[in-house]
């Protein structure tokens, strides 16, 4: 297993971003490349850093709290009174722990919440509640190994179904530009005017083809 790998199975998996990168792995990959220092992990406290440390071979440092403070684990609720249905809390969460459909209430499958708490700033009517749920114990010492484990495979099935979601979108849009070129291929127009319009129609789909053929390598 590589150094990256190590740092990423000794953070927590909240995906919180509270470290300053977009989840855990951009943050162990961060540390590998001596972008980011080894205290920047809220979640995992001072056990983390001291984690961290040993894998690294650097000295434990205090927590950063310019990212955060150490705190119990938490895990956030929804009042199904207040809620509206925006679906905004479902497409934050990164551990897929929301579901709900639109215009309908949602609710938080609790064991796969992390608490990263990024479904709070979007959520329009407030109705989103945060408690506590390791008691006293904070940083590592309120997960456990199979929680983290847990919240790692569900953000990546997460990530894994966005892909797919997304070749698929981006799949559909081609089929869409191609068959409007091939419309405008079976148009000829006399009126000069007309046959400029369509050639500059026909412009823009096909550079439109050429970026999504270069975005797929």
């Amino acid at each position: 297993m590589s150094l990256e790998q190590d740092l990423l199975h000794a953070l927590p998996q909240t995906q919180c971003t509270r470290c300053g990168y977009p989840d855990c792995a951009g943050y162990a990959r961060a540390l590998v490349q001596g972008e980011a220092r080894i205290n920047q992990c809220p979640p995992g406290g001072q056990a983390g850093i001291e984690r961290l440390a040993a894998l690294t071979g650097q000295p434990v440092l205090p927590l950063n709290e310019e990212h955060g403070v150490e705190a119990p684990r938490t895990v956030v609720w929804i009042d199904e009174s207040w809620c509206i249905g925006c679906t905004l809390c479902i497409e934050a969460c990164p551990t897929d722990a929301i579901v709900g459909t639109h215009k309908r209430m949602h609710t938080v499958i609790e064991p796969y919440c992390t608490g990263c708490e990024l479904c709070l700033p979007v959520c329009p009517v407030d109705c989103i509640n945060v408690e506590n749920a390791s008691g006293e114990d904070t940083g590592w010492n309120a997960w456990t190994a199979e929680q983290a484990d847990l919240a790692r495979s569900r953000y990546a099935q997460r990530q894994q179904r966005q892909a797919r979601t997304q070749t698929e979108h981006e799949a559909r849009q081609e089929a869409k530009a191609r068959d409007k070129l091939a419309h405008l291929n079976e148009l000829t127009h006399t009126d000069p005017q007309d046959q400029a319009a369509i050639d500059r129609k026909r412009a823009i789909i096909e550079a439109a083809l050429a970026r999504a053929k270069s975005r797929q390598g």
